[in-house]
């Protein structure tokens, strides 16, 4: 005789709500028992119920955010299930494409989908067919529910009602009424009063702060609790234009009168609200004359991790650009040394340096690497005059698109108190070599920059710089030498190129020195003589990184003359005071190199 094979069935339940879980004999264990009887009475075929349960009680089936899917999909990836009932197709899901998702991927695995109480199987194509038919029902059923509940809340609303949300500082809930707190309704009243006098949500915040005074702390439904925590301009301003503290309910753009207690009369809120008016007319004002932010996006506070922003300040009538710490801007720039830089000399230091890089030969021959790949190659003399050229391109370009050139080149700029650290990337320049030479190769070019062989390297470049106020306003003072034309350094480049070189070879890229001359197009001569870059002392290296090598001392001075290979004759030898060992620190300078 045949013997018979064994389908392990999994029963998966689900309810959307917590309602009635706590019953001795609750919907989960309703639906667990229609699978189990299903599977009894096809035990003939070999069917049989694996005893670990995947309920999902509270959890809704519009999403597939559930513990006990996930569990179930983990244990089909590891071979563990062959059949999958539930007791209704919605039980699985009420979208059609997470649906779909979850039949291919059950098909990918060879399980098998059955609905208890809907005669069909996915076995079949007429059991596909019912299936798509029911499911597209059950989405239809959940946009019904859904557009039912919006109704609800809108007539709730409408009647003044409070719908429930996040507590609200000066009122405590039941989840259908509010009440006022007395003691938080003071905090509230205390807020409007001294905003009248302080006229800044900033200073207000800080001052709350200072007095010990914190937000609301709360316990949610499922027993997370959320302590008190600081205020900011953002906390405070949600305080100070809730319409709920004047005896109102907001539903959208529309305004109810409330069922429940005012805490703060209309008088104080018009003058509160009028303030708010005035101050968001002074910045729109100052917007029109808005230009484009080029480091948007790029630029972050090194102290605060945080992202800067453009802001700006007027002054004797002539408005001056500012990049500000976003942290600091809603904590206090007491809280961070950085705070905020002059737009138009932290954009000339990026700028400058990468213009001057864009020319270094280690960049145009990797340019000229890369370009190889487009489907029409460029000529490498006329990559080579467009880059040498730059700088002639670059100022008759629109200020959009400097922005634009400037996304693709550089992955992060981080402002510290002492310093710039700009962090460029390799396969940016890959990519502006075709926008330089042929239009048509932009697209191309995005394709095949996934082709190149080199993987995308990040270089490190440091400047260090100092901040002063003349007048009233902050300046960036560079280094004595270091102006927005002679900022870059083509030996810091060569040193990194030097040490990326010298990474590709260690963890076997290129299996040799003559295999990388041929990737970056270079005479192998030439390869060997940058690769002795790395052989130069680590205070050496970072001394020449953060700008402050002896003058005189040059690329072609290093590269095309034997470097000793004792750390202290070098140092004799390149005018380098006697330094100290290296320290630990200087290690992830190496890195970041490569």
């Amino acid at each position: 005789m045949n013997e018979t094979k064994i389908i392990r069935c999994a029963i998966y339940t689900r309810k959307s709500t917590e309602e009635g879980l706590e019953k001795e004999f609750n919907s989960l264990q309703a639906q667990r028992e229609s699978a189990e009887a299903y599977v009894q009475s096809q035990r003939s075929e070999g069917w049989i119920v694996l005893p670990k349960q995947y309920d999902d009680g509270g959890y809704s089936g519009g999403n597939m955010e559930r513990p006990a899917l996930k569990e179930l999909m983990k244990d089909i990836e590891n071979g563990l299930v062959d059949s999958i009932l539930v007791y209704k197709v919605d039980r699985l899901s009420r979208s059609l494409l997470d649906f779909a998702s979850l039949i291919a991927f059950f098909d990918k695995h060879n399980v098998t989908f059955t609905s208890v109480t809907q005669s069909f199987c996915t076995t079949t194509s007429m059991g596909r067919l019912t299936l798509n038919i029911l499911l597209s029902f059950a989405q239809f059923e959940r946009e019904i529910i859904g557009e039912r509940i919006r109704d609800k809340i809108s007539a709730a609303k409408k009647k003044g009602k409070y719908t429930g949300g996040h507590p609200i500082l000066g009122y405590d809930s039941d989840n259908a009424k509010l009440f006022v707190n007395e003691t938080e309704a003071k905090t509230v009243k205390q807020m409007f009063r001294r905003f009248l006098v302080l006229r800044s949500t900033l200073h207000l915040a800080k001052e709350l702060n200072r007095d010990g005074i914190l937000a609301k702390s709360w316990t949610s439904a499922n027993g997370k609790v959320h302590l008190p925590r600081p205020w900011n301009k953002t906390s405070v301003y949600t305080v100070l234009t809730n319409r709920k503290y004047i005896g109102e309910i907001t539903h959208f753009d529309k305004v109810f009168p409330g069922e429940h207690e005012a805490i703060i009369d209309r008088k104080t809120w018009s003058r509160v609200q009028t303030i708010f008016t005035e101050n968001s007319h002074v910045r729109a004002t100052a917007s029109r004359c808005r230009t484009p932010a080029m480091l948007k996006g790029i630029l972050r506070c090194g102290h605060c991790d945080s992202s800067m922003g453009l802001t700006y300040t007027k002054r004797n009538g002539r408005t001056y650009r500012y990049y500000q710490c976003l942290a600091a801007s809603k904590q206090g720039y007491d809280s961070c040394p950085v705070k905020a830089v002059p737009a138009g000399d932290i954009e000339s230091a990026v700028f400058g340096r990468m213009r001057e890089i864009l020319q270094t030969p280690e960049v145009i021959a990797q340019a000229q690497f890369a370009a190889k790949d487009l489907k029409t190659p460029p000529d490498p003399q006329e990559l080579a005059i467009a880059l040498r050229n730059v700088d002639t391109v670059w100022e008759h370009l629109f200020p959009a698109e400097q922005a634009r050139i400037c996304m693709l080149l550089v992955k992060q700029a981080t402002v510290n108190s002492d310093g710039l650290e700009i962090h460029l990337s390799h396969c940016g320049i890959d990519s502006l070599a075709a926008e330089f030479t042929d239009n048509n190769n932009v697209n191309e070019t995005a394709q095949g920059s996934e082709q190149v062989k080199h993987k995308d390297g990040i270089m490190v470049i440091r400047i260090p710089m100092k901040f002063h106020r003349r007048g009233g306003r902050k300046e960036i003072i560079l280094p004595e030498g270091m102006n927005e034309s002679s900022m870059a350094s083509s030996l810091q480049v060569a040193i990194a190129t030097a040490y990326r070189w010298q990474k590709m070879l260690d963890t076997a890229e290129v299996k040799s020195v003559t295999e990388l001359a041929t990737q970056m197009n270079m005479n192998k001569a030439h390869v060997s003589r940058m690769l002795r870059l790395t052989l130069l002392a680590p205070d050496i290296v970072e001394a020449i990184l953060a700008g402050k090598e002896p003058e005189g001392l040059s690329i072609t001075r290093l590269r095309d003359h034997p470097i000793p290979l004792l750390w202290e004759d070098q140092r004799k030898l390149y005018g380098f005071c006697k330094s100290k060992s290296p320290s630990a620190s200087s290690i992830p300078l190496f890195t970041s190199l490569t």
